[in-house]
């Protein structure tokens, strides 16, 4: 049950990081004033920044990590936990990750540049 919720915080973190990218460009066109909040555009680029950077250095990620040390050598997850794996975990060479990211987080600087936090 601890790794599901580890993986929940992970599909969390997903969620923020491309949900957060969204809001930024929606809420630039249409003025919504969050999204120029400095502290929300700094966590946000830094978790992009941080993700972006574990994959080009071949890093596995820490909740990646601690959901797996959690589940040890039992593979049975709850029907949330496979539905949420399902939708974070996907097959693919990890060089089309890091591309992914790469490019996730030029456009993160892209909005940052065309939608300037506040001072």
């Amino acid at each position: 049950m601890l790794a599901d919720a580890v993986l929940a915080l992970h599909v969390l973190v997903v969620f923020f990081n491309v949900g957060g990218l969204l809001a930024i460009i929606v809420g630039g066109v249409r003025g919504w004033r969050f999204v120029r909040h400095r502290g929300f555009r700094v966590g946000h680029l830094a978790l992009v920044a941080f993700v972006t950077f574990e994959a080009v250095l071949g890093i596995t990620c820490p909740l990646t990590t601690w959901e797996d040390a959690l589940r040890g050598t039992d593979t049975t997850q709850s029907f949330v936990g496979r539905w949420l794996a399902a939708a974070l975990y996907w097959n693919a060479p990890p060089w089309v990750f890091t591309v992914a990211y790469l490019a996730f987080l030029a456009a993160v600087a892209l909005a940052w540049w065309k939608w300037p936090p506040r001072a």
